[in-house]
């Protein structure tokens, strides 16, 4: 059985960081670009990064403009874990965060695997 599981969030003051982990066990997650998603309160879920490559290369990262400079992807291939990396959090960023195994948020619900989501709040 497939099973995707966030971890990470918290509150955290405004400017602060946190690190999000994406782990999974039935699913190899090198073997797939990862998307990480968030839906704040009110609003439609929304892609935030795409880890397209196992090598963790920077090249090969996608990220949406309201964060990109601030959110960094990664992956532990060994660990079979994807990480996202946030800095200089904004009140902006309070959301549930949730990775999937697919950067297309569509196909990810038609044919992938989604976490429970974590919270990230942040809030002084």
């Amino acid at each position: 059985q497939v099973q995707i599981v966030e971890s990470g969030g918290g509150l955290v003051q405004p400017g602060g960081s946190l690190r999000l982990s994406c782990t999974a066990s039935g699913l190899t997650l090198n073997w797939y670009a990862i998307g990480w998603f968030r839906q704040a309160p009110g609003k439609e879920r929304e892609a935030v990064a795409c880890i397209n490559s196992s090598d963790g290369s920077d090249g090969q990262m996608t990220y949406a403009d309201s964060v990109k400079g601030r959110f960094t992807g990664s992956r532990d291939t060994v660990k079979n874990i994807v990480y996202l990396q946030m800095n200089s959090l904004k009140p902006e960023d309070t959301a549930v965060y949730y990775c999937a195994n697919d950067c297309q948020e569509a196909a990810a619900t038609k044919y992938g695997y989604w976490g429970q989501g974590t919270q990230v709040t942040v809030s002084s």
